[in-house]
């Protein structure tokens, strides 16, 4: 008799613990949602599931998956998620600042809370100024704040898999090697143009404004060159950044000289297209400055006495015709406006 009562409460608590379920949960909120309100779950080219929100921007629904680290999209932005059959997950965020203000909970919440603060402090460290300004000591520097803080975050977040743990690792000191390896070309490209010397030179660029220019007509004021493409995701998020500098500086001793490698790329390698594309995008986005077409693309003298191999690429030019920075601020750094109040401009 004892022991069929005890086969009843087993029997009965497997019952309310019931099944695992063939299915994740998955809910939460965007603030602010995109006008779309389309939520997409990705891996790779093998899973899609479209989740529509509310109103409000809540959404809840269930997705059959294999267990793994699956990307979603809502609008422009991305962000990872870890999901798994029989868990209950759920993220909040504000699509103004999808990643910064990102927070999950439920099930695996702290592995998927863990990915995106760790991608988060590399933001902290590896700053726009920091980029457009520093030197190697100030990198390392980052460098050591960026580690410590991602080993707090591994004590902060103790529920994550070896597996993840060891991908994380990996991608931390990938960080750390693509920002050394960076820093160091660039503090090389400032060593071989020394402030002072002279600049290398263009001669009769073809301007938009109409007639060709060289940098030899802009003698006497500073030049802000910006060297760009139209199909430059970089460049392009630059502009808004470089637009506000020029109104900022207009009438002043400094001219803003934006010079287009393109050449066919982006356009099927139509050379024809390319030119009538970049003829468009000034229009279109009403470009400031003065727009100048490279005479031979990325194969331009210019841009190979200058030593460029990306773009965008920013360079500072003084009265003289000498060079202050081969490698100057991006118009989005505040060591831009640095570098100008420095010199009087």
């Amino acid at each position: 008799m004892k022991r069929l009562l005890l086969l009843c409460i087993a029997s009965a608590l497997f019952a309310c613990k019931g099944e695992p379920k063939d299915y994740v949960t998955l809910s939460g909120k965007i603030e602010n949602p995109d006008e779309s309100k389309i939520l997409k779950i990705l891996k790779g080219r093998d899973f899609e599931k479209i989740i529509t929100l509310n109103d409000d921007g809540t959404f809840n629904d269930t997705l059959k998956v294999e267990a793994g680290d699956y990307s979603f999209q809502h609008g422009k932005q991305y962000g990872q998620i870890y999901l798994e059959n029989n868990n209950t997950s759920s993220f909040e965020t504000n699509y103004d600042s999808f990643i910064d203000s990102m927070v999950f909970k439920g099930d695996d919440s702290d592995l998927n809370n863990f990915s995106v603060q760790s991608f988060l402090i590399s933001k902290d460290y590896f700053t726009e100024d920091l980029v457009g300004s520093g030197n190697m000591e100030d990198v390392e520097k980052a460098i050591d704040g960026y580690k410590s803080a991602y080993e707090d975050l591994k004590i902060k977040y103790t529920d994550i898999d070896s597996t993840h743990l060891a991908n994380m690792d990996k991608n931390i000191e990938g960080t750390v090697g693509q920002i050394s390896n960076f820093m160091k070309s660039k503090q090389a490209t400032i060593n071989a143009f020394p402030k002072g010397s002279p600049s290398p030179t263009f001669e009769n660029y073809e301007n938009y404004a109409g007639g060709s220019t060289s940098l030899s007509d802009l003698k006497g004021k500073y030049v802000y060159i910006d060297l760009w493409a139209t199909w430059c995701g970089p460049c392009i998020k630059e502009i808004p950044s470089l637009k506000k500098i020029e109104k900022q500086y207009e009438g002043k001793n400094i001219e803003f000289v934006s010079i287009s490698v393109d050449e066919g790329r982006g356009y099927k390698n139509n050379k024809a297209a390319s030119y009538e594309g970049w003829k468009t995008m000034i229009g279109a986005k009403q470009l400031g400055g003065m727009q100048l077409l490279a005479d031979n693309g990325f194969r331009s003298q210019f841009v190979q006495d200058y030593k460029v191999n990306g773009i965008p690429r920013f360079i500072l030019i003084d009265p003289n015709g000498n060079i202050v920075n081969a490698d100057a601020p991006r118009p989005s750094s505040s060591a831009l406006i640095d570098l100008f109040n420095e010199l009087n401009i």
